[in-house]
């Protein structure tokens, strides 16, 4: 499986920005699809996954009601929607994919292949 990100960039404060994730070598409908961030001097930490074909979501309580995880089966790609974004959400911004087994998959082991990240940053 291949994961190229994309999407990121520039954004202020409160402002919104859409990141995608396409993937190549595999279909969605048995996969759990996640986002990871990590910022500079930090560990990586889950952000959300979307989980085999009935498409259940799982969020970071720092992102619950502002970033909207979603996918297209026909298109191969998954998107994370981020609103009224905060610094604090600055971050080298990762894909991953795994064989979907029932977990929730917000940990960085479940997930069996990453993408390249895409730079979020968020200023004043």
């Amino acid at each position: 499986v291949q994961l190229q990100a994309s999407g990121g960039g520039l954004v202020q404060i409160g402002g919104s920005l859409r990141i995608s994730c396409v993937a190549s070598g595999r279909t969605f409908s048995s996969a759990a699809l996640g986002w990871f961030r990590q910022a500079p001097g930090k560990e990586r930490e889950f952000v959300a996954s979307i989980r085999g074909s009935g498409g259940s979501t799982t969020y970071a309580d720092s992102v619950r009601g502002r970033f909207t995880i979603s996918s297209d089966n026909a298109k191969n790609t998954v998107y994370l929607q981020m609103n009224n974004l905060k610094p604090e959400d600055t971050a080298l911004y990762f894909c991953a994919w795994g064989y979907y087994s029932g977990n929730y998959f917000t940990t960085a082991r479940e997930y069996d292949y990453w993408g390249k990240g895409t730079q979020v940053t968020v200023s004043s």
